[in-house]
């Protein structure tokens, strides 16, 4: 038999574990792609850094077989409809991780109605119910390429192919329930518009009267000052003047 193969992981880790903007971007990535966990969105980041570390390799070589390695990537990456057709290597270098996370097959399920929500498609995935071609795709976080895309479907047989399965269709009350929270949230970016204004205007008053006081404080020190001079001089004086008094008497 021989020895087995090493298992080796096929993405890379943070570098560092607490980095707020990270955790940020990751937290909004995994509401809306809805994947399990964090691992799902460092294998695709690292799948993503892999194109954009071969792409700065091909542009830097100058060889033959520096350009036919470019060529295959380009190839490559629009296969799975990263860049467009008219796009170049300099395109792969722009590339985000919500571009990648859109091609998983959860988000294709999502894209062709297939599902009502993320967290549905990748259910139906899961359990079996979504093919690709004739093959039966249970891993959500499959790449799908431009030319598989039209082929992703209900596996033959599933009662999800059925277009009026109560999974498949929304209920009066979740389709007034993505209303009132489609109006709340207008209503909040009405309502934050006036009160950041109003607390713009706050913070320049409260600046201005900061340094409307500092000036106060400077000015009535050096007054102060000028008082406490005056006095010193006038108490340096009047012995000198009585010595000057006596001489003369004398």
């Amino acid at each position: 038999m021989g020895d087995p193969k090493k298992h080796r992981k096929k993405y890379n880790t943070p570098m560092h574990p607490w980095q707020k903007a990270r955790i940020d971007e990751e937290r909004v990535i995994r509401k809306q792609f809805g994947t399990r966990n964090k691992k799902e969105i460092w294998k695709m980041s690292s799948k993503l850094r892999r194109f954009q570390d071969l792409a700065k390799k091909a542009i830097s070589g100058k060889t033959k077989q520096a350009e036919i390695e470019m060529n295959q990537l380009i190839e490559k990456v629009k296969k799975y409809g990263l860049i467009s057709e008219t796009e170049g290597i300099d395109a792969i270098l722009d590339l985000q991780l919500p571009d990648i996370m859109k091609r998983r097959l959860q988000s294709i399920v999502i894209k062709k109605g297939l599902a009502n929500t993320m967290l549905q498609a990748r259910q139906f995935i899961v359990h079996e119910h979504i093919m690709i071609g004739n093959k039966t795709v249970n891993a959500p976080s499959y790449l799908v390429s431009l030319d598989k895309e039209g082929s992703v479907n209900f596996v033959n047989g599933s009662p999800l192919s059925d277009p009026e399965h109560p999974e498949r269709e929304k209920t009066k009350k979740e389709e007034k329930a993505d209303q009132k929270i489609l109006e709340a949230v207008k209503e909040a970016r009405k309502e934050k518009k006036p009160e950041k204004k109003e607390e713009k205007v706050k913070e320049k008053k409260k600046k201005k009267e900061k340094v409307e006081k500092k000036a106060e404080e400077k000015k009535e020190v050096k007054v102060e000052k000028k008082v406490e001079e005056k006095k010193e001089t006038k108490a340096e004086e009047k012995p000198e003047a009585k010595e000057a008094v006596k001489a003369e008497a004398a």
